[in-house]
């Protein structure tokens, strides 16, 4: 899967002529910082099925090499412990865009802050982006159950009570959105009967 993935990665950087000995040593380290201990969902597959879902969304978008950076890149900081892990991250993609001289850091800062409440504001590159990152939340049941057993490990230092209650209100936030998706609109009902099941299963 890396090998694949580094594929990705080095033909997105040749977008900017970025050179390829420097773009492989960027990619190694994402590829730590996605494989850190504590790590379970967020990681190089979720990063991976997001940017899958991206390219088959292409077509809506207006700056596609920059949502594709900015897929790659927002979850590059993850502390379940933390609340600014986006913010975080979106500095991370400036400072890389910076280091490389891509004119496009602003965008992808922005594009990853609009991950952390999944608030487009009518941007249909962040659409775009958020569809691909809720994406799971559409899935067949055995690829949800193992989504949401993989959120539940990443706050394993919460206890089962307090977990229960944070993860209701997530699931009962989504729910009660007029729709979830803009483009993956064939998504939307297994998405609902989806978390309405796990709303069962935690109350």
């Amino acid at each position: 899967m890396n090998d694949l993935t580094l594929k990705h990665w080095l033909d997105l950087l040749a977008v900017w002529n970025i050179d390829a000995g420097a773009a492989r040593l960027a990619f190694d380290d994402l590829c730590r910082r996605y494989s850190e201990p504590g790590r379970y969902y967020h990681t190089l597959d979720h990063v991976r099925n997001v940017l899958e879902t991206v390219v088959q969304l292409g077509s809506r978008a207006r700056n596609l090499h920059a949502i594709r950076l900015a897929a790659w890149l927002h979850d590059v900081i993850y502390d379940s412990r933390a609340a600014d892990n986006e913010e975080r991250s979106a500095a991370f993609a400036e400072d890389l865009c910076k280091t490389f001289s891509i004119p496009a850091g602003g965008v992808v800062a922005g594009l990853i802050l609009k991950t952390k409440r999944h608030d487009d504001a009518g941007d249909p590159d962040a659409q775009v982006l958020l569809d691909a990152d809720l994406a799971i939340l559409g899935a067949g049941e055995s690829d949800y159950l193992a989504y949401a057993g993989n959120i539940r490990r990443e706050y394993a230092w919460v206890s089962e009570p307090e977990y229960r209650t944070g993860r209701c209100g997530v699931l009962q936030r989504f729910l009660a959105r007029p729709r979830i998706f803009h483009f993956l609109t064939g998504l939307e009902e297994r998405a609902r009967r989806n978390m309405a099941a796990e709303l069962m299963r935690l109350t």
